[in-house]
This record gives structure tokens, C-alpha cells and sequence, in this order.
């Protein structure tokens, strides 16, 4: 049996966490890389918990163990501490620096941790985090977040740049492909940057 290379995207809901995952299927298909995937959700219209399994070659069925993950990609922070037990030993972690609070927080009084704690509960993996909303922004639009957190992971995973470029071509709206064609630039500068230590 062979070992498959383990993804898991994680987010909230209309954070485009699918779009990401068919993007990574699409590289896999233009390499002739076998892939297997499966996504499980809640409310996710309403802000809910997100997460997608991609795995990339291997025997195994679709769904990642715990502590089995080469690379978690968290599109929101807080996704990241509840997701980082399914990270496997030397695991990679890409995360954004958005911090979105749930509408729990305002009915039940629930305490929401920092931005620093959260940093601070995750160094011990080394993250990645980056920040997604604004370098959105710096391409055209604050919606491509998830691309830029795809660029920034690409350098993690098993598929060829030029492959992924060509998935997000293929994947998003035609009349956005310019826009998330320099998302997934920017981020994977930002990604490129983590690696060498100068964040």
C-alpha cells in the first residue's frame, strides 16, 4: 500500500474552501496524479465549520486520520488551533491571519481567543499565516483569498506550479482569472517567505 500526500483545507463557510479543493483535484488531473476527496460541513451559509480532505495519490480511502495531514490549509484562524490535531509530525500549517467570530459569540457570551493566542497556540507547528485579506485585496479583490492561501501552500505540495496556475484558470470565473492569477502570485511569495524565515 502506498502513502498518499494529505491535505486538509478548513475554513467557514463561503470562504471558497470547495473552490480550493477542486482546484487542487484539477492539478492532480492535468499531472494524471490519481486524487481522492470528500468535504463535511455544518451550517456552512451561516458562518459553519468547513473542511475538505484532498489526497493526493495513495491506496486509502477519502477521509484524512487524525494526525495523518502533510498540510493543513486554514483560510480563517480559529479553524486552524480546532483543525491542528489533524496535522501529522513535521506537518506544514498555511493559515490566514482573518480572525472571524462567530455569531455565538454574541447569544451565548462565549470568549473568543486573541489573535495572539491563537499565533501563540500554533507556533509550536511553525506556521505560515498570512495575510490573505489584504493581499486579496492588492489583486483586485478581497473574495480571492483562498487563492492566495493556495499560492502560499503551493510550495508544500506535490504538483508542478505550473499545473496549479493552470487548475485556477481553469477553475475559477473566466472574468476573474487575471484577479486570482496574481493572488496565487502574491501568495506564493508570502509562502516563499515563511520558508526562508524572513516573515
Amino acid at each position: 500500500m502506498t502513502r498518499s500526500f494529505d491535505v486538509l483545507i478548513v475554513g467557514v463557510g463561503g470562504q471558497g474552501i470547495i473552490l480550493t479543493s477542486n482546484v487542487l483535484g484539477e492539478s492532480c488531473l492535468i499531472e494524471g496524479k490519481p486524487v481522492k476527496g470528500a468535504e463535511t460541513h455544518g451550517m456552512a451559509q451561516r458562518g459553519g465549520s468547513v473542511e475538505t480532505h484532498i489526497r493526493i495519490g495513495g491506496d486509502y480511502g477519502p477521509l484524512i486520520p487524525l494526525g495523518g495531514a502533510d498540510l493543513l490549509i486554514a483560510l480563517e484562524l480559529l479553524e486552524a488551533l480546532r483543525y491542528r490535531h489533524y496535522l501529522r509530525p513535521n506537518g506544514a500549517i498555511v493559515a490566514s491571519s482573518q480572525l472571524i467570530v462567530p455569531t455565538s459569540v454574541y447569544t451565548q457570551k462565549v470568549t473568543v481567543p486573541t489573535l495572539e493566542s491563537i499565533v501563540s497556540s500554533l507556533a509550536d507547528l511553525h506556521p505560515c499565516i498570512v495575510d490573505a485579506p489584504s493581499l486579496a485585496t492588492e489583486a483586485g479583490s478581497v473574495l480571492a483569498q483562498n487563492i492566495v492561501l493556495l499560492g502560499a501552500a503551493s510550495i508544500h505540495l506535490p504538483l508542478s506550479e505550473d499545473s496549479l496556475r493552470e487548475a485556477v484558470k481553469r477553475c475559477v470565473p473566466k472574468k476573474t482569472i487575471e484577479i486570482n492569477e496574481k493572488a496565487f502570485t502574491l501568495g506564493r511569495l508570502a509562502g516563499e517567505r515563511c520558508r526562508s524565515g524572513s516573515r
